[in-house]
């Protein structure tokens, strides 16, 4: 659209300091501007790095509004867990006991967390019994998943703040044949969630409109 040539950089893991590393080495080849995952506040440095060399910085899916960035273009990340704990307590009838798979201390991530003890809140018989630390790692979050089931045998459903927790639970749940029992609302469209939807283990899933975040950051 744009008639621009950009390119798509970054760690494959969920490992801040080379996320670093790939921003600072993308500032260093003096681009007309960056779009980034603003997911952590240790990249607030090199967005402001990179703006103080005259190159624009729009965040998308997570924002670092303390910088210098030109703009957000993302969702807000409150809504994301109260749709999803809406929809969840409508599943389950109003009652349970639900536990959280997040990434704790990370603002974007206990925003979403926030939003469904919000929705929870509305729903005087669910009641969230823990919250577990994924580390947004797969095999952490179905350890972490399996550890609250088996001191929650009675729990109603899981909910994650991100696709690795939705993933970990799906996966616990059918390690302990609970498929069926637990409800599980995940968050994004990764073809991994996507194909436990298909399979009935996980019960639903937060969608944002990636591509969009993407087009608008670019197009701004």
């Amino acid at each position: 659209t744009l008639g621009v040539t950009t390119s798509y950089v970054g760690p494959a893991e969920y490992d801040m300091n080379a996320m670093v590393a790939a921003f600072d080495q993308a500032i260093a080849k003096k681009p007309k501007g960056i779009a980034v995952f603003a997911v952590e506040p240790i990249l607030e440095p090199s967005i402001d790095k990179a703006v103080e060399a005259g190159i624009p910085v729009v965040t998308i899916l997570g924002d670092l509004p303390d910088t210098n960035r030109l703009a957000f273009v993302g969702s807000s990340q409150y809504d994301l867990g109260y749709i999803g704990g809406k929809n969840l307590a409508e599943a389950l009838g109003g009652e349970g006991k639900v536990a959280i798979l997040s990434i704790p201390s990370v603002a974007m991530f206990d925003e979403r967390e926030e939003g469904f003890r919000s929705a929870f809140d509305e729903y005087p018989d669910i009641e969230v019994v823990q919250v577990g630390d994924t580390g947004a790692d797969t095999v952490t979050a179905i350890n972490t998943a399996k550890d609250i089931l088996q001191r929650f045998p009675d729990l109603a459903a899981f909910v994650g703040t991100d696709s690795t927790g939705g993933i970990g639970a799906a996966t616990a749940v059918e390690e302990l044949g609970r498929v069926g029992e637990v409800k599980i609302v995940s968050m994004d469209r990764n073809s991994d969630v996507l194909e436990k939807i298909k399979e009935g283990v996980v019960t639903g899933t937060v969608a944002q409109n990636d591509a969009a975040m993407a087009f608008w950051a670019l197009q701004t």
